[in-house]
């Protein structure tokens, strides 16, 4: 048996990795334990974006709109490797119309009952300014207007559409984040444990005592479950806390399609149901389309975007692009489902989105997870701390807030000058290359690339600059163990590798992980 720490998180997550870095940066001692890879499950399907949800305003949670817009920043000063500014056109279209259940569209409804549900264009004005303004934003622009005839912004789009509003939030690289608050977890001292299933947590007089799958045990004075969607097994299978709290398990599907649009900006388009969709650049070459709001029912695990979801998707992105976009043009899908409050709303999308924190202090204290935005992830680990800190006297001040992850330690309009100088250091590298190092590795592209004086010294190329330099780096600092780890995880370079280049990554890494 292990020896007792302060915490024990079941969870290798954006939620259970920040509070594992929150916790070990306050002096807390930390493991963490996660049934398969980091970010493996939903912390790696989201949208990819830091943002503040501006189609939460018309359910007025104003405290979740804030909290997210305000941290906005913050997180892009933390990690400009992995998350940059992006400005996101939001045509109007004059069938634009609101969620039927929202709060805000059954005031509409009662004092403006002609316009049958349309949002109209004083209504968004209203709302792009609370969004300029909730927050405190000192980085990105605030919203902006112009007609889309003449503009790039406008020659992807339908004819019909004139005009749009033009507002700003921030890409993030969602599994390279939860990998580097790991990482970071792991530099104070987190022991951080993946393809580490737990069995049974008991309480047993101050202490939880924790049995793993592979019959290992731990013993921690806290527990936290941040599970995710399995949050529900954990307090009634694994830990079997005397708990009614229910999670809705909702299903958020993205396709990946070959370019739509030839600019850096994204777009918002809202649909005649009242729902919306983003049209986002990705990873160079492609567009990501997303996302659904579907009642899941099966294994989280099992989660995949339906055919029916797809061309929901497709068909959405057609009512706005001149050129419509078809199932031929997907070249890769994703679903991830997010563990919901089950606060009894009427519908998947009308589901809080903000997160519940749950203590049981029948015993040794267990706090759980529910929710969350990956935006306010760092505010989430702050406040599960704050409602432990009772029962760990010894725990430090926060201290996250100013704090750069691995690699983010640079300016935020710093990349272009990190790139030059890398190329400078390594004259062997393309452009693309070298832009894809820093945005993945930051400061730390250089340390992946050691004393390489050529390609030749990183060994072997498997397609799309991926090295077997690299891959160990993934190997031996990022937990990876498998291809998919390695190309869809802690890169996307699955998009760019046939079947034959995939699986020589895969045997390469299995005799890594033999000769180690």
């Amino acid at each position: 048996m292990s020896e007792t720490t302060d915490l024990f998180i079941i969870g290798g997550g954006i939620n259970g990795c920040g509070i594992a870095r929150d916790a070990a940066g306050r002096g807390l001692s930390v493991r963490l334990a996660e049934q398969g890879d980091l970010a493996g499950a939903t912390s790696s399907a989201s949208t990819k974006l830091f943002h503040g949800g501006l189609r939460y305003l018309e359910f007025l949670e104003l405290r979740l709109v804030r909290e997210a817009l305000q941290e906005r920043e913050t997180l892009l000063r933390a990690m400009p490797h992995i998350s940059w500014p992006m400005r996101f056109v939001l045509p109007l279209d004059p069938e634009m119309r609101f969620e039927s259940h929202t709060p805000v569209s059954r005031i509409m409804q009662a004092i403006m009952p002609w316009q049958r549900g349309r949002r109209p264009n004083l209504m968004i004005r209203a709302g792009l300014f609370l969004y300029d303004n909730l927050g405190k934003r000192r980085i990105l622009p605030g919203t902006d207007s112009y007609p889309l005839h003449g503009r790039p912004e406008g020659a992807p789009l339908q004819p019909r559409l004139a005009r749009a509003y033009e507002y700003s939030d921030c890409w993030v690289d969602d599994a390279r984040l939860v990998v580097l608050n790991a990482r970071d977890a792991a530099a104070r001292g987190a022991d951080i444990l993946t393809r580490a299933r737990v069995a049974e947590a008991r309480r047993q007089g101050d202490l939880w005592h924790i049995r793993m799958q592979d019959g290992s045990s731990h013993r921690a004075r806290l527990l936290v479950n941040a599970a995710g969607p399995w949050v529900g097994d954990v307090i009634r299978g694994i830990a079997r806390l005397p708990s009614d709290e229910g999670v809705r398990l909702v299903r958020g599907s993205h396709i990946i399609t070959r370019s739509l649009f030839d600019h850096g900006k994204s777009y918002f388009f809202q649909g005649p149901d009242g729902r919306i969709i983003f049209a986002i650049p990705y990873e160079g070459d492609f567009t990501l389309i997303g996302t659904t709001d579907v009642d899941h029912a099966g294994a989280p695990g099992e989660a995949r975007c339906s055919d029916a979801e797809r061309d929901y998707l497709l068909a959405f992105a057609a009512r706005y692009f001149r050129r419509p976009p078809t199932a031929a043009d997907v070249v890769w899908t994703y679903s991830g489902v997010r563990p919901l409050y089950d606060d009894g709303a009427k519908s998947a999308t009308a589901a809080t989105r903000d997160y519940v924190l749950s203590l049981d202090e029948s015993g040794p204290p267990c706090l759980s997870v529910f929710g969350g935005k990956i935006t306010t992830y760092r505010r989430l680990a702050e406040s599960a701390l704050e409602r432990i800190a009772p029962h760990a006297p010894r725990m430090g001040a926060p201290w996250t807030a100013g704090a750069a992850l691995p690699g983010g330690d640079f300016p935020v309009d710093g990349a272009p000058e990190l790139i030059a100088r890398l190329r400078a250091a390594y004259p062997f590298l393309t452009a693309g290359w070298a832009n894809r190092l820093v945005r993945a590795y930051g400061t730390e592209a250089a340390a992946v690339l050691g004393g390489a004086a050529g390609p030749a010294d990183l060994g072997r190329d498997f397609g799309a600059t991926l090295t077997e330099a690299e891959l160990r780096w993934m190997m031996t600092r990022e937990w990876a163990r498998t291809a998919d780890d390695a190309l869809w995880r802690r890169s996307k370079l699955g998009l760019r590798l046939d079947a034959a280049q995939q699986a020589a990554v895969a045997a390469f890494m299995e005799s890594e992980r033999a000769a180690a």
